[in-house]
């Protein structure tokens, strides 16, 4: 295993771990001394991600972390945790049994995951990957969200609807709010602009 530091070829393991599907290994150098962690996983049959325009290429777990990995920049989620959340999400498109996938269902499993770990972490992904027209739109989601963990935390009994359609019905009593806002503040526009003598 070569030094990812020094570049040298040789190094010793200290500390072998199982995590979930794979095997952490913290391995020190015997050139320089210094130590880093490699993981080993089965190798699983090639999965294709189907891009938005339908062009085709390999999933890569690298770009999947860099992406979940900016979304959680400067926030309290461990770089172990971001692991385990794309060690997770990789285990359940290999469970779909299929050689395709489409990005949108990689983008919710992601979206899903962020919304339990961190909300400002889910606003920011979910502002790239539902391409937000405008600030309205992120204010929306972000009430939705806001809204949705209140249910959530309010109450220690069993949920009355399931936590897709509890968070459909959320972001739709958002947009609703927010055309009722724009509503009123068009009708208070036209109210000023109308003369007294009128």
């Amino acid at each position: 295993m070569r030094c990812p530091y020094c570049g040298h070829n040789d190094s010793k393991v200290i500390d072998s771990r199982d995590v979930n599907e794979a095997v952490r290994r913290r391995r020190e150098c015997l050139g320089c001394g210094s130590r880093f962690t490699t993981y080993e996983r089965p190798q699983a049959t090639a999965l294709l991600v189907i891009k938005k325009d339908g062009r085709r290429e390999e999933f890569s777990r690298e770009k999947l972390i860099a992406g979940i990995r900016k979304a959680c920049a400067k926030r309290p989620v461990s770089q172990e945790t971001i692991e385990q959340t794309v060690d997770d999400i990789e285990a359940q498109l290999h469970k779909l049994g299929k050689g395709e996938v489409a990005t949108s269902i990689i983008g919710d499993m992601v979206i899903e995951r962020l919304r339990q770990l961190d909300g400002i972490a889910y606003i920011r992904f979910a502002s790239v990957y539902r391409a937000f027209a405008d600030i309205e739109e992120v204010r929306e989601e972000a009430d939705a969200y806001t809204r949705l963990k209140l249910l959530r935390n309010s109450t220690n009994q069993l949920p009355l609807f399931p936590n897709e359609e509890l968070d459909t019905m959320c972001r739709g009593v958002a947009k609703r709010a927010a055309s009722n806002y724009r509503r009123e503040e068009d009708e208070q526009k036209k109210r000023i602009s109308v003369s007294p003598s009128q």
